[in-house]
């Protein structure tokens, strides 16, 4: 079979109800597009009749592949699992709940042919609820736009673009997939957004909460730590060994001037406990950031893993005599 122009990657999760409509929906906006297409649904162990009908969808559709995972992994690995299946040159997301439109694939399209590597959807005109899923989504999206010098209005939206390039030796752990654009902008995609709509959800119900608030704060550490310090994480960790060590030798310089000026004694007051406490703090921070630096040369030379990635090579080659 010719590999297709676009792939459409959709993690499924108990969206029984929403499957043929949102397919017919596809199919019509791509019918618009001109261009040959695949769509990969990957259902990441539903319990409902998910698996059932996207199976018959396939028996009906070559353009249809399923995969399906042996139980719920979560949105990440579904991704993973889609962009693993996906052949295109170009991977479109979107989700499964009929909310993404798929007839604003075509400006992603657009934008992509612009030159950029991720093209992010933003919902300008959310149709969820304010307190529990828009205002968390507003002060996340801030929250990470600064931390990683990324700025986007809505890294949460699914529908995206992304060159194939990009995600074929991708790896994702935990929640990442919603840093997608930030974890490639730090390895030199140019990313962008465009503004698409967002209908309100008819079927099913929704899989995300207040409680992954709590989520996206540690994963955006990790984001943080990973694109500044995973190749020399002893900045992180002997910065914080200097500081320690720093306060623990101020606190015992205090401690000795209190007893040879003042007269006070030192077991009156809590220096000795604390010096040593943040001398030894420092002195383990630094080895932990030795350690690291073994660990990481380990990774990437044992992988044969480059600290760099090259967008293109440019040369002319010269015959001679």
């Amino acid at each position: 079979m010719a590999l297709p122009e676009l792939s459409l990657v959709v993690p499924v999760f108990n969206e029984e109800d929403n499957i043929q409509p949102l397919f017919s929906k596809i199919a019509s906006a791509m019918e618009g597009l001109g261009r040959s297409w695949e769509v990969v649904f990957v259902d990441d162990g539903s319990r409902d009749q998910s698996l059932a009908r996207l199976e018959a969808l396939a028996g009906d559709d070559r353009r249809v592949v399923v995969v399906g995972l042996r139980r719920n992994y979560g949105q990440t690995a579904a991704m993973m699992a889609g962009f693993d299946h996906a052949r295109a040159s170009v991977i479109i997301t979107l989700d499964a709940d009929l909310q993404n439109d798929p007839a604003d694939i075509g400006k992603l399209l657009d934008k992509l042919n612009e030159g950029y590597d991720v093209v992010s959807g933003w919902r300008k005109n959310r149709q969820d609820a304010f307190a529990s899923r828009t205002l968390p989504s507003k002060i996340a999206n801030s929250l990470i736009s600064w931390a990683t010098g990324v700025y986007l209005h809505d890294y949460g939206c699914t529908l995206k673009a992304y060159r194939r390039e990009l995600t074929q030796h991708l790896r994702l752990y935990g929640e990442m997939h919603r840093f997608l654009p930030a974890l490639l902008a730090q390895q030199g995609a140019r990313v962008t957004e465009v503004p698409v709509n967002h209908h309100p959800r008819l079927h099913g119900t929704s899989k995300y909460g207040l409680g992954r608030t709590l989520k996206v704060l540690l994963d955006l550490m990790t984001v943080k730590f990973l694109g500044s310090y995973s190749t020399k994480p002893i900045y992180v960790f002997g910065g914080a060994g200097f500081i320690s060590s720093f306060l623990g030798l101020s606190a015992a310089s205090y401690m000795i001037y209190l007893k040879l000026v003042r007269g006070v004694s030192m077991i009156l007051t809590p220096l000795p406990m604390l010096s040593a406490m943040l001398i030894i703090l420092g002195v383990q921070f630094l080895g932990m950031g030795l350690l690291a630096e073994l660990i990481t040369r380990t990774y990437h030379e044992s992988q044969q893993k480059r600290i760099y990635n090259v967008r293109r090579v440019v040369s002319q080659e010269v015959a001679t005599g």
